[in-house]
């Protein structure tokens, strides 16, 4: 099953191109995908079972298994699906630009619904359901440029994804009270704790994904798409995924005391109101989408029922329904290519135009009205007998089921009429005959109707393994049951549609008025949700930082104070201290936060914030972490020259108005979030129960990472992968600073290359008395004894960064810290000499450096994989080296080596965006100033 699902999967993928290649040939030959699926699965006996390993640590696996219900949607899913795409062959024009996209997706569709049909995991088939629903939004919105088709698809992927998400926390219910998700071991039973609440929630996934009562609405609506998509996606397949669910659930859902009442009473109501509507339209589409939603209904009840003659039934009318319902939708296709149309009041005389369409088009409608030998007939008395001893509520659900038949009787016939019938006052279409190849798949559906009404018997022994796991009755599938109250019933179906389709002919018209729709509650719902997401924003986004982050804080405040107040579980007894100098560090920290809040000047607000993070690291210092202490200092400093950089093309102040009521609210708001997070760390840690991870680092950091320092082991061995994930958002970051900040005009970039200028940054001039690039006017304004102690202190920065990094795997530094010792060093240099400087000290593109950061990293991680290894794990060394002596080495340091080029390359590339190229376009800009003033006073 597992190669099936892989097949599909590459036959989606390679689609676009063979239709690219091959034209609508092309189907054909993609066809021969699910038809040897098809022919896979007749050849076995079901149950058939594969399981392989997915995610081991969570308990989960990919675990596949084809019992009796799932060999008979196979079936449907690969055999309607392989006509349906050649049938494209024909329906689609030559050379649509469309059709590629249309046949990736659709097989993309079907490789979903395989998966979904043959899951045993729950939350394996809720992947799969999901991934139905997203295809299916793509096959009705493939007409992208027509509003109605976005609208639809929008409408059908909103209810069936609302559905789906209830039906996920129904399946989390069931798994969790019965101890697995594997469904073949749950439904031995017994019935799991929680299962009612289960079932309702599983019970609204599977009646939105079947367009059941209340979500009947988005079904028709899905008739925007293409023709071949609806019958497969809204006849044969997709929809069937809701009642195949209650098929599958319900030999043990069905004793939870909710399923059996909310599936008959939703599949009544569906069945009557489907049928009730589908009397309605003049739309030949439309017409069998109401239909379909009718017969949904009828196998809602029938699968919901949970007793073994309605499963049996059930499921026969399943296979039946596919056929006929996937074979009318395919005539309408053809009707509607070759005339032009499908309203059933501007066809005439089609009848005798396509005398083989007509047939075909019977064949199916007689099989939906129940007529025999038929497989449609054979479902429906078996559905008849099955209710035909269940008392009271048995006798209400079998008038319902004739009176909804009866209904399909009318309708069935009133499609017939509309298409192929001549029609008094309208001028019969000359339109041109169909071909065989046009014709031929949706024939070949019609007579396999017939077949299977005709092999009953053997249909019967096929599906009496599935239904044998439901409590009731025996039934069987047979042509002939005798005479009884089953045959009555199918003869008064037919005689009672038939006249409601005559009195309906004679002009006399159906009920005009709708009925109470759902849709209009679903967009009332849509247009509130838009309004108040309208008012949200308008509230709350108002360009202002401040406020954004204010209204952020006030809700951590509010809502984690009252977490703090009424729920958390304080620790008993108060520490405020290890050592006094705790509480000096501490003051120092509060304080300077505090003035920072009311500070009104901008640098005084950095220096401050600056202070109270020193603070922080020396607290790191006397709880004995000088590893996080080293890097917060550093961070810090780096922090500070970011703010600098920036300030200084700011004002001074904060606002040019005094606004000592905006301090207080500022200072109250700060002082309050910093006392609700100390208090929340407090709580989280003080209620700490189990005994920490980190306390089973010390060994492993030796023996596994080969290093003493348990922090740096931590992050470039035993947390490799979070490692990974941190260097590669900076690498994203600094990559997406840098290129909104150097963003330029292509016309000034042209200008400058005419100008024959190049890149005036990376033009290093003549060497001054102590920086490389001292001859500049950046270089002119600073100090000299500024210039002195860079260009002595850079090298042996540089050389001290060298040596955090190499030696970070068994003292304090690391990758990280030397390379934020390395930024700090290119700083030095561009504080004392300006942007010519900072290229002359690094003459390397910052990007260039990000990347071979990250390729030495990832590099790191796919070395150890085809050393036969898992992921980033490292190796220990130990060489024996002339002069040296013998080196222990781990071969983490390359994944170190990877971070601290990385964060070299974010410090330049910061102090090249947000310091060399600010202060070009300082002068750029006090150059046009210049030369405007000059102008000015030029003499006219």
């Amino acid at each position: 099953m597992l190669v099936v699902l892989i097949l599909h999967a590459a036959a989606a993928m390679l689609a676009p191109v063979a239709i690219r290649h091959a034209g609508n040939r092309a189907l054909y030959g993609l066809a021969l995908v699910p038809a040897g699926t098809f022919v896979w699965t007749a050849t076995r006996t079901p149950p058939v079972v594969e399981t392989y390993p997915w995610v081991p640590h969570l308990g989960m696996d990919l675990a596949l298994r084809m019992g009796p219900l799932s060999w008979l949607m196979m079936l449907i899913v690969s055999g309607i699906g392989a006509v349906v795409l050649a049938y494209c062959a024909r329906y689609f024009q030559e050379g649509d630009p469309g059709l590629g996209r249309f046949a990736g997706i659709f097989l993309g569709f079907a490789t979903a619904m395989t998966g979904l049909v043959v899951s045993d995991d729950l939350l394996l088939l809720y992947v799969f359901w999901e991934l139905t629903t997203v295809f299916s939004y793509l096959l009705i919105g493939h007409s992208g440029e027509h509003s109605a088709g976005r609208r639809a698809a929008m409408q059908a992927l909103v209810v069936t994804t609302a559905g789906g998400l209830a039906m996920l926390v129904g399946f989390v219910l069931l798994g969790h009270g019965a101890g697995t998700y594997r469904w073949s071991e749950i439904v031995e039973g017994p019935l799991p704790a929680g299962s009612a609440t289960a079932a309702v929630l599983i019970l609204a996934g599977a009646l939105s994904k079947s367009a059941i009562f209340p979500f009947s609405f988005w079904l028709p609506a899905a008739m925007a798409a293409p023709t071949p998509a609806s019958a497969y996606l809204h006849a044969a397949s997709m929809v069937k995924a809701g009642v195949f669910l209650l098929g599958l659930l319900g030999p043990l859902l069905a004793l939870a005391e909710p399923w059996r009442p909310v599936a008959l009473v939703a599949g009544i109501i569906t069945m009557l109101l489907g049928g009730w509507n589908a009397m309605r339209q003049h739309d030949l589409k439309l017409l069998l989408a109401y239909g379909t939603v009718s017969q949904l209904g009828l196998l809602t009840i029938a699968l919901g029922a949970g007793c073994r003659a309605a499963a049996l039934a059930g499921a026969a009318l399943l296979l039946a329904h596919a056929l006929f319902k996937a074979a009318l939708f395919l005539v309408v296709g053809i009707v509607d290519r070759l005339a032009g149309t499908r309203d059933l009041r501007e066809l005439s005389g089609l009848g005798g135009r396509m005398p083989v369409l007509a047939v075909i088009a019977g064949l199916a409608v007689a099989s939906m009205a129940g007529v025999p030998p038929l497989a449609g007939f054979v479902g429906k008395e078996t559905l008849f007998a099955a209710f035909e001893h269940g008392g009271t509520t048995g006798r209400l659900v079998l008038l319902a089921l004739v009176a909804g038949s009866a209904l399909t009787v009318a309708y069935g016939l009133r499609f017939l009429w509309g298409a192929f019938a001549g029609k008094p006052g309208v001028a019969p279409l000359q339109t041109p005959r169909p071909g065989f190849a046009f014709l031929a798949p949706a024939g070949l559906l019609a007579l396999a109707g017939l077949g299977v009404g005709i092999a009953a018997s053997w249909l019967d022994g096929v599906l009496t393994p599935y239904a044998s796991q439901f409590p009731g009755e025996t039934e069987h599938l047979a042509l002939w049951h005798g005479f009884g109250l089953p045959l009555l019933l199918s003869a008064a179906v037919l005689a009672t549609g038939g006249a409601i389709f005559a009195v309906h002919l004679r002009g006399r018209p159906w009920p005009g008025r709708r009925l109470p729709a759902a849709e209009t509650v679903y967009k009332w719902l849509m247009s509130s949700v838009d309004r108040a997401a309208v008012e949200v924003t308008g509230a709350t986004q108002r360009g202002s930082l401040p406020f954004s982050l204010g209204v952020i804080l006030v809700v951590l405040v509010l809502f984690g104070a009252g977490t703090l107040v009424f729920v958390a579980p304080w620790p008993s007894g108060l520490r405020l201290w290890d050592t006094p100098l705790q509480l000096v560090a501490g003051a120092v920290v509060v304080s300077s936060a505090l003035i920072a809040a009311r500070s009104r000047r901008r640098l005084t607000a950095m220096i401050l914030l600056g202070v109270s993070g020193y603070g922080v690291a020396v607290m790191f210092v006397l709880h004995g972490a000088p590893d996080l202490a080293l890097t917060q200092f550093l961070v810090e400093t780096v922090t500070i020259v970011m703010f600098v950089l920036v300030l200084r093309r700011l004002p001074v102040r904060f606002s040019a108005r005094p606004l000592r009521a905006s301090r207080v609210m500022r200072t109250t708001l700060a002082a309050a979030t910093g006392l609700v997070a100390a208090g929340m760390a407090y709580v989280a840690v003080g209620g700490r129960i189990a005994t920490p991870i980190s306390v089973d680092f010390a060994e492993p950091a030796v023996s596994y990472g080969g290093g003493h320092n348990i922090v740096n082991v931590a992050l470039v061995d035993i947390r490799a992968w979070d490692t990974m994930g941190e260097i590669s958002v900076l690498v994203v970051a600094a990559t997406g600073v840098a290129s909104l900040i150097f963003r330029r005009s292509g016309a000034l970039q042209r200008r400058r290359a005419e100008q024959g200028n190049g890149n005036l940054d990376q033009q290093v001039q003549e060497p001054g008395p102590w920086l490389r690039a001292g001859d500049n006017p950046e270089a002119r304004r600073q100090s000299i004894i500024l210039q002195v102690v860079a260009r002595l202190l850079f090298h042996t920065i540089v050389l001290f960064s060298i040596y955090l990094l190499f030696s970070g795997h068994n003292a304090p530094g690391g990758g990280f810290a030397g390379g934020l010792v390395a930024g700090l060093a290119l700083t030095t240099r561009y504080l004392a000499g300006g942007r010519r400087e900072l290229n002359a000290a690094a003459p390397v593109d910052a990007g260039l450096l990000l990347g071979a950061g990250l390729l030495t990293a990832v590099g790191t991680g796919a070395a150890a994989l085809v050393a036969g290894g898992e992921v980033l794990q490292s190796a220990l060394l130990d060489l024996h080296l002339p002069v040296l002596g013998h080196i222990h080495f781990a071969t983490s340091a390359f994944f170190d080596i990877g971070v601290y080029l990385i964060v070299v390359a974010l410090v330049l590339e910061i102090l090249r965006s947000l310091g060399a190229e600010l202060d070009r376009q300082h002068e750029v800009a006090a150059r046009t100033e210049r030369r405007a003033i000059e102008r000015q006073r030029e003499p006219v």
